[in-house]
């Protein structure tokens, strides 16, 4: 039995058209539903955009061997390190009450007036907004759900990278 082939375009494009309905599911709890995203929040927000803006490029491009190990190393590792972000969020989620810092300066404000490294260090350390659950479903915050999703993107950069060619079929089973 063959499987059938699996054009990396498609891959792409999906890859795509999950980040566009992670970041309008953000927008619809934020604008539509009231809850404001805390500093980390709007990182993994920044890591979804581009992991999504890389796999519409890919798609366009519609690249051979080289350039879709560059993509899908590309998707990898922004899902890495918006998987950490991610992570770290869920932890600071899961400290006791009191062990988290208080209310901090929102994201515009520490890049307006703090060095970069500044401000992603008081970013990494969180603030207690970054620490209340406003949301969960199946028992996982949106953090923990933003694991699982950043898990996936680098699944998919994976299966680009190192997965099916293009024109390639699929191995027999």
């Amino acid at each position: 039995m063959t499987l059938p082939k699996i054009s990396p375009r498609l891959l792409f494009l999906a890859g795509f058209l999950a980040s566009a309905g992670l970041i309008g599911a953000a927008l619809l709890f934020q604008y539509g539903m009231g809850l404001v995203p805390c500093p980390l929040c709007i990182v993994q927000r920044g890591f979804v955009i581009a992991i999504g803006l890389t796999l519409l490029i890919g798609a366009l491009h519609n690249p051979r061997t080289w350039g879709l190990r560059l993509y899908g190393v590309g998707v990898v590792l922004l899902a890495a390190l918006g998987g950490a972000v991610s992570a770290r969020h869920v932890w600071i989620e899961h400290l006791p009450p009191g062990t988290v810092a208080g209310c901090g300066a929102d994201l515009d404000y520490m890049l307006q007036n703090f060095p970069l490294l500044k401000t992603v260090t008081l970013l990494w350390a969180g603030t207690s907004d970054c620490a209340t659950v406003t949301w969960s479903l199946l028992g996982l915050s949106m953090a923990g759900w933003m694991v699982l999703c950043f898990a996936g993107f680098a699944i998919l950069g994976i299966a680009l990278a190192w997965g099916i060619k293009r024109g390639q079929t699929a191995p027999r089973a």
